[in-house]
């Protein structure tokens, strides 16, 4: 059975696909355009934003990191999934109703970041419920993370022509509104019960202090600073590619949501082409093609924000996205053997290390450069974190410590 195939026939499946194509486009209504909002709308200053970044990254990582964990432990998924699309709902109604520094800080800073652990949650469920071996699953987790890229590229194609009819880009969050509103729509409908999702018929994770040790061996967390710096870059144009074009007496807020668009929209084919290299490459070495085509986009944006080259940027951003978005899901999931909550804690600590990275890079950028020394420096940051990954699996994965010894361990360096 194909991925597609089995994610239209299992119903739970079904649903994260809904997820998917919901936090894709809440993603897209307000991620790309915070620090225009914040620099220019709200009145914040560049190394308050920064701040905020790193505050936005300790408030998903604590979240997730306990959501993951208390996931695995009480078994309670459902619950807990209402709770963090409540944040998003909540702070959105906020940023409505009373924007502001601080109802800025607290939304961006806290709730948004509260409810991003969604993202997590439903791989973990994936996992759950998913079919087939290795290679079957992180096909299907390829075609899931594809159906977010494809709602975020519809998102981003929408706010282009609404910007080019002159909409004030506050009004994202109208849109964002909505995408919350459906989350928790879905959640509350169509997730499955607590405990019955397939091969969960009851809570069977460590004590949480246990889990926390688990997640602290060095195996982890050498990967997981490895993958947090290959992710930098993508962080890093996040926050430069509204700025970039902000400051060009050629490019509008238009222009943004048309480029970030057409990185989402190569990312999609690309993605669901992984799972036929499955078994083919290491997926160590597939993440290390990925970061340097990935960081070519990235170095490249500044310097041809004027020419119309510019526009072939998104193709190379889109096949390096693709491996370095959608590769280390699978990797985490191998890597924390029969622990789907601590694997999605997994994603929010290399989040964290990624997000700190990006700020670090950002503000030593604009404190001894510009946007091009801004880039550079995030490009030379994810290439290290590549080459530190090879090395690092180079010679296979210790068996780690919670693992059964009368199991074999997978191998997270291959598909």
């Amino acid at each position: 059975m194909s991925a597609l195939q089995q994610v239209r026939s299992q119903p739970a499946l079904r649903m994260i696909a809904g997820l998917m194509l919901l936090l894709g486009g809440h993603n897209a209504a307000l991620y790309p355009y915070q620090s225009l909002v914040a620099l220019d709308r709200i009145g914040l200053s560049e190394a308050t934003f920064a701040a905020m970044l790193v505050m936005a990254s300790a408030s998903a990582v604590t979240a997730s990191v306990l959501i993951g964990l208390l996931g695995d432990k009480t078994g309670a998924r459902r619950r807990i999934a209402i709770v963090t699309a409540l944040c998003s709902a909540l702070g959105l109604g906020m940023m409505l109703l009373a924007p502001g520094p601080l109802t800025f800080l607290l939304f961006h800073g806290v709730l948004l970041p509260i409810s991003w652990s969604l993202y997590g949650q439903a791989f973990s469920m994936a996992r759950l419920v998913a079919d087939g071996d290795s290679a079957a699953r992180a096909g299907v987790l390829s075609t899931l993370r594809a159906g977010m890229s494809a709602s975020y590229l519809g998102m981003l194609l929408f706010w282009a022509v609404a910007f080019a009819f002159g909409f004030d880009v506050m009004a994202v969050y109208v849109t964002g509104a909505v995408m919350s509103l459906g989350l928790l729509t879905l959640i509350l409908t169509r997730w499955p019960a607590d405990g019955r999702a397939a091969g969960e018929s009851a809570p069977a994770g460590p004590k949480v202090l246990q889990s926390f040790r688990d997640l602290a061996v060095p195996q982890v967390l050498l990967r997981l600073l490895c993958l947090g710096a290959v992710t930098s870059a993508g962080a890093l144009y996040m926050v430069l590619i509204p700025l970039i074009f902000d400051a060009s007496p050629s490019r509008d807020n238009g222009d943004v949501a048309l480029y970030v668009g057409m990185v989402a929209g190569w990312e999609v084919p690309f993605m669901l082409l992984l799972p036929r290299i499955a078994g083919r490459m290491k997926r160590t070495t597939q993440m290390v093609l990925g970061a340097a085509i990935y960081t070519c986009h990235l170095a490249l944006l500044p310097l041809l924000t004027e020419t119309a080259a510019v526009w072939a940027l998104p193709l190379l951003a889109g096949f390096g996205g693709a491996a370095i978005l959608t590769l280390p899901i699978g990797y985490y999931q191998d890597l924390m053997v029969g622990r789907p909550g601590a694997a999605s804690s997994l994603i929010a600590l290399q989040k964290l290390a990624s997000d700190i990275l990006a700020a670090g890079a950002f503000m030593a950028g604009f404190a001894f450069g510009s946007y091009e020394t801004t880039a550079i420096l995030g490009t030379l940051l994810a290439l290290a974190g590549a080459i530190g990954l090879h090395l690092a699996d180079r010679e296979g994965l210790p068996l780690l410590p919670y693992a059964r010894r009368d199991l074999p361990l997978p191998d997270p360096t291959r598909s």
